[in-house]
């Protein structure tokens, strides 16, 4: 099929999307319902919280939006596939492939909005405790009144209470804590949990002083995690345009000893076929792993 028809193919797709876009009835509304229940029954769990919180956030990706990312990756696979194997049977299994990933990426971007929301409800936590501590001199009312304060949001908010009615029945801050440092695992919170449980059971003369310092690093640290964040954001785009720019360099070799010839090499000899499926797949597998490390662990220090 020459890559004319292809293009007209997709024309006709996104015509019709469309007009299903427009209509909001029919085949297209079918389709996303279909997704989404089956996305309730077979999502995990964790996930699903996840995914939840991002909406709630107002930062989960429109239903139009991941049409869009659908329609862009399926329409690049199969182009890109086609220009490798010249055979369309080919560039519709590729396509089908780069849809299925698109809710892999989706599962990716949801963490990393997830991590950095965590973070910056740490950072509150972690903040606010310091300078209720500053007035109350005791740990358990302070962050009782962070917990009233009510800037804390769900799921931090929740384990807040906890902290506070386990201190409550156990008549000591040390259960409290060891749960918090468990379920958040950030030197902030591990640090400045710490000093608490020093002033608190051994008492410090220069509490204030300790406190002040402690504020000091935490906000040093917050910073040195945005820049990290914007930094990241700088090299996941030069990132995917390298990524990018393999696919054309391979492609390039193909003009360079002619398209007769290659078509030739790939219907004639399996080897030489196998070994372009190795370089396309080994390059969307780098593509991808540069999209895990970008979105994972971000907030972490």
């Amino acid at each position: 099929m020459p890559p004319i028809i292809l293009i007209l193919v997709a024309f006709i797709l996104l015509y019709l999307f469309v007009n299903w876009q427009s209509s909001g009835k029919g085949v297209y509304n079918a389709i996303v319902d279909t997704v989404g229940v089956a996305y309730e029954k077979y999502a995990p769990y964790s996930f699903k919280q996840i995914r939840e919180k991002i909406k709630q956030l107002g930062q989960e990706y429109t239903v139009r939006q991941y049409t869009t990312q659908v329609i862009i990756y399926a329409g690049s696979a199969a182009v890109i596939s086609y220009f490798y194997f010249y055979s369309v049977i080919i560039s519709l299994i590729y396509a089908f492939g780069a849809i299925c990933v698109v809710p892999y990426l989706s599962y990716l971007r949801c963490k990393r909005l997830y991590s950095e929301f965590i973070f910056e409800q740490i950072q509150t936590y972690t903040t606010n405790t310091i300078m209720e501590f500053a007035t109350t001199q005791s740990f358990v009312k302070a962050i009782e009144g962070v917990y009233s304060s009510g800037v804390l949001e769900e799921p931090v908010k929740s384990d807040v209470k906890v902290m506070i009615d386990l201190a409550y029945k156990n008549g000591s801050i040390d259960k409290s804590i060891a749960f918090f440092n468990e379920k958040y695992d950030y030197f902030i919170v591990k640090n400045m949990h710490q000093l608490f449980l020093q002033i608190t059971n051994e008492g410090s003369k220069d509490s204030a002083l300790a406190l002040e310092n402690m504020s000091s690093d935490i906000d040093m640290l917050v910073e040195a995690v945005y820049r990290d964040r914007m930094d990241r954001a700088v090299f996941h785009r030069k990132f995917v345009q390298f990524g990018c720019v393999l696919y054309v360099m391979a492609l390039l070799v193909e003009f360079l000893i002619g398209i007769d010839v290659y078509i030739g090499m790939i219907k004639e000899n399996i080897f030489v076929n196998v070994l372009i499926h190795i370089i396309l797949i080994g390059n969307t597998y780098f593509l991808l792993n540069g999209e895990k490390y970008y979105n994972e662990n971000v907030g972490a220090e």
